[in-house]
């Protein structure tokens, strides 16, 4: 298929067009700034989801849509509420009526865990009500969709604004893991490639219409997370926890209610975990070093 991915250049994004091109289908790139991770057979379009005629041209021949673009920070969304609509809402809606006059036939939706809960503030918010257009424009245009919601992610080309991440940085530079919380969290981790090589299989069309949730294998507790870093690197660092009174994030599960039920899917193929926090921290340490 020809297929159009906003956000792209992105963590997430830029892993979904490798698994895309992998899988055989002619990648288009859409991003605010041109990915570096872009591969010679894919093409790149820079622009903006809020402006709608970059997003018409960018739309116009492409068979399927994936969307990673828009504000993907949860803490960044708190007090951000009109910007989260602006990217979350709007820029959806742009894409949604550009697929439409396009004549796409899927547009796969990359929203979030906590539209299940009462938590996540306005970034919860915005993704819910992007959920309902894209939901609204299946029953009125006939745009098949297929909704992710994904696990906690970590891997490669990651920055300061994953949380994975963030851990292994403080573990490199100061020999020390100091982190919000009990370490009586569940969270459901799942490596960027794996993530990708699931996203890029939802556009068979037994997926079509349907809620996805992309987890890794196993829930880890966050306290074995820490663990797990502080063995990796020698032993040697100290670990402490201040529980957390951030309103928005949860303990156990998101989850509070919902009447809308997604299945979860996953690999019998994943990467383990240890080895993949050892390929992020050999990439943070050759940044370092050719810094």
């Amino acid at each position: 298929m020809k297929v159009l991915v906003t956000g792209g250049s992105g963590f997430l994004g830029s892993h979904v067009a490798d698994a895309l091109t992998e899988a055989g289908h002619a990648v288009t790139v859409f991003d605010l700034n041109a990915s570096p991770y872009l591969q010679p057979s894919q093409r790149m379009v820079v622009g903006s989801i809020l402006d709608e005629d970059a997003v018409r041209q960018a739309t116009e021949g492409q068979e399927a849509i994936l969307h990673f673009a828009g504000m993907a920070d949860l803490d960044d969304a708190r007090s951000r509420a009109s910007e989260s609509v602006r990217q979350n809402v709007l820029g959806t809606i742009n894409l949604l009526e550009a697929g439409r006059e396009a004549g796409i036939t899927r547009f796969v939706h990359a929203s979030t865990i906590y539209v299940y809960s009462e938590r996540g503030g306005f970034y919860r918010c915005s993704k819910q009500a992007a959920e309902l257009y894209v939901e609204e424009f299946q029953r009125r245009y006939g745009i098949d969709f297929t909704i992710l919601r994904f696990g906690t992610l970590y891997g490669p080309r990651a920055d300061e604004r994953n949380s994975v991440y963030r851990l292994l940085q403080q573990a490199l530079r100061d020999k020390r893991l100091s982190c919000d919380g009990t370490g009586d969290e569940m969270r459901d981790y799942v490596n960027v490639r794996d993530a990708a090589r699931l996203t890029a299989q939802v556009l068979d069309p037994q997926h079509r219409n349907h809620h996805v949730i992309i987890t890794g294998p196993y829930p880890l507790r966050y306290r074995q997370l820490v663990e797990m870093i502080a063995e990796i690197m020698g032993g040697d660092v100290p670990i402490s926890f201040d529980e957390s009174d951030r309103p928005a994030h949860y303990k156990l599960t998101p989850v509070t209610f919902s009447p809308k039920i997604g299945y979860k899917l996953t690999s019998d193929m994943h990467l383990d975990m240890a080895q993949g926090l050892l390929e992020c921290l050999h990439e943070m340490h050759d940044h370092t070093s050719h810094g």
